[in-house]
């Protein structure tokens, strides 16, 4: 009978994380030229470089010149998260927090 209570508590909070993670996912987000002023010139830069990227023709690329834009574009990524513009938690982390949470 334990078993099957501790069961019903894991389908019940997985399926509460996953409607509040796919809530999220139906705001609207932010097109490039809808940037608010609070951030910074080196941001925008970066941004717009993106932009840039993505609207290139790749097509006439080899594929040395292909890989060194995707590794450009994981850079600017992971310098713009890193930036302190909020905290990123996975689904996982956030499942794992909420039994932890639960069971103490």
């Amino acid at each position: 009978m334990k078993r099957i209570r501790l069961y019903l508590m894991i389908i019940m909070v997985s399926t509460g994380a996953f409607t509040t993670v796919n809530a999220s996912e139906k705001n609207p987000t932010l097109a490039p030229s809808e940037i608010p002023s609070e951030i910074p010139p080196e941001i925008k830069v970066m941004l717009e470089r993106l932009e840039e990227i993505k609207g290139m023709d790749k097509s006439e690329l080899d594929r040395l010149e292909k890989k060194a834009l995707r590794k450009e574009v994981r850079a600017i990524q992971s310098q713009i998260r890193t930036s302190g513009n909020g905290i990123y938690i996975t689904t996982g982390a956030l499942i794992v927090i909420l039994l932890l949470i639960i069971i103490l």
